[in-house]
């Protein structure tokens, strides 16, 4: 799961379910700007919106559940796998807040970018399978401004599973830089595991295309475009501090391995869902160094996964 969305699984940002998706996007919106009130949609809600019926199933944490409809697949996602599905939400007073269905298409999106309600529910079904889900508030949006308040309730149709790219093996110098790695002053330490073939280096400012894997300390890989099989374009001005600075150490052909402290990283509690907290391992190959003039657009940017956003500043957060 880029989390992180750096989650980074590489969802479109027009299939994230607009209500379910991680709440990275909206932290990045100014303190002052208001959220614009929701279109009211004209769903009729489930006789059973107010409360779980007798017969629903209740787990550990209080999400309750009951199958509408069983499925046909046999397997279940897990919470590193993406998922396609067709929902529609409402509040425990039956007003519709969100519907792929209303629109006419599916949702596609990682199960770990999304509210912990979500997130476990759909690791209960298989394929074909439409469930009923009643969220608490503490696994849904926990009373942010601008989302849904209180318990939700989902109608869900799992329609197919994305399995998670099988993990690469961490190296062994994973948990700490190995001998021959240097270290910046804002304690950013790299190595470089192969040179590079080019002269220049990136700026700041520079749009790249790169392949990566990214490991926590204890050896699990979080994310890898080499594990999609596509490398990643993105601007170093919109990513994690410690890839902003090692990427510009780096020229065309290079392969480094960078050591990112978690304050250059997500920090050890990471706001957005899904992402990776603490220290974090990446070995990092520069592909190419694009121009000014081939960079997208803001509505063109391409996603990735790992979503490699900056921590809020303090305004942000309030």
């Amino acid at each position: 799961m880029i989390f992180l969305l750096l989650s980074l699984l590489a969802c479109n940002k027009n299939d994230s379910p607009p209500e379910v998706k991680a709440e990275a996007a909206s932290s990045e919106a100014p303190a002052a700007k208001k959220a614009p009130e929701r279109p009211k949609l004209d769903i009729p809600a489930p006789a059973d919106v107010a409360a779980p019926p007798a017969d629903a199933a209740v787990t550990a944490s209080g999400l309750a559940s009951k199958v509408l409809t069983p499925g046909t697949g046999a397997e279940h996602p897990t919470a590193k796998d993406k998922v396609t599905v067709n929902y529609t939400g409402w509040t425990t007073d039956g007003a519709a807040f969100d519907s792929s269905t209303k629109r006419g298409k599916p949702a596609t999106f990682g199960l770990g970018q999304v509210i912990a309600g979500w997130t476990e529910g759909l690791q209960l079904m298989v394929v074909g399978e439409k469930r009923r889900f009643w969220i608490p508030e503490d696994l849904a949006y926990k009373g942010k401004a601008g989302k849904p308040a209180g318990m939700l309730v989902f109608d869900v149709e799992l329609v197919a599973i994305v399995p998670a790219p099988k993990p690469i093996p961490a190296p062994e110098d994973v948990a700490a830089p190995s001998k021959g790695s240097k270290t910046t002053k804002s304690g950013l330490s790299y190595k470089v595991i192969t040179k590079g073939t080019g002269k220049e280096h990136p700026t700041a400012e520079s749009m790249v295309v790169v392949d990566y894997t990214g490991w926590n300390k204890a050896g699990e890989m979080f994310d890898s475009s080499v594990a999609r099989g596509k490398p990643a374009s993105f601007s170093l001005g919109g990513v994690i501090p410690g890839w902003t600075e090692g990427v510009q150490l780096m020229v065309v052909g290079e392969k480094t391995r960078f050591w990112i402290p978690a304050e250059l990283a997500y920090g050890e509690t990471p706001r957005r869902p899904g992402a990776p907290s603490g220290d974090l391992t990446f070995d990092v190959e520069l592909k190419e160094i694009k121009a000014a003039s081939e960079m997208p657009t803001r509505g063109q940017r391409p996603a990735h996964s790992m979503q490699l956003k900056k921590p809020p500043t303090a305004a942000e957060k309030k």
